[in-house]
């Protein structure tokens, strides 16, 4: 089933999936439950519908490349007293096809609809393609 409602995030300071996995799992220790958090200042109003089986897509270097599930919502308070948005993310990290996104800030809903598909599992030995070529080949509609 695929969810009605996502989020798409720009994955600012990774240059890959792999970067954001070893990232993740460096920091895991320091949040509840070791499930992924990523901090924004805006609250998403459909907050119910992205609970319903909702991902975060992440965009790296202008291409979707990668998503996970969220969990739920919950605030954080900054060190500078104003309260944000903790987005609770499942630990796996599932690739989808690449998909090219122009620039934003913030992050966006993204419909079911336009989501892009999961990738099936990597084999051992499948290599993974660099960002740039996914990027070339969903711009011919390879990929």
């Amino acid at each position: 089933m695929v969810a009605s409602l996502n989020l798409l995030k720009l994955c600012v300071g990774a240059e890959s999936v792999e970067d954001l996995a070893q990232w993740q799992d460096s920091q895991r220790h320091r949040w509840p439950e070791g499930c992924a958090r990523h901090v924004t200042r805006m609250w998403p109003k459909r907050e119910a519908e992205l609970l319903e089986g909702g991902a975060l897509y992440w965009v790296f270097k202008g291409v979707v490349l990668a998503r996970q599930r969220i969990l739920r919502l919950e605030p954080v308070e900054g060190e500078d007293g104003i309260t944000r948005c903790g987005i609770i993310l499942d630990a796996p990290i599932i690739r989808t096809e690449p998909q090219p996104r122009r620039p934003f800030q913030g992050w966006r809903y993204l419909k079911g609809e336009d989501a892009p598909r999961d990738l099936p599992v990597q084999r051992p030995g499948d290599d993974t393609l660099p960002p740039e070529l996914s990027a070339a080949l969903a711009d011919l509609g390879l990929r």
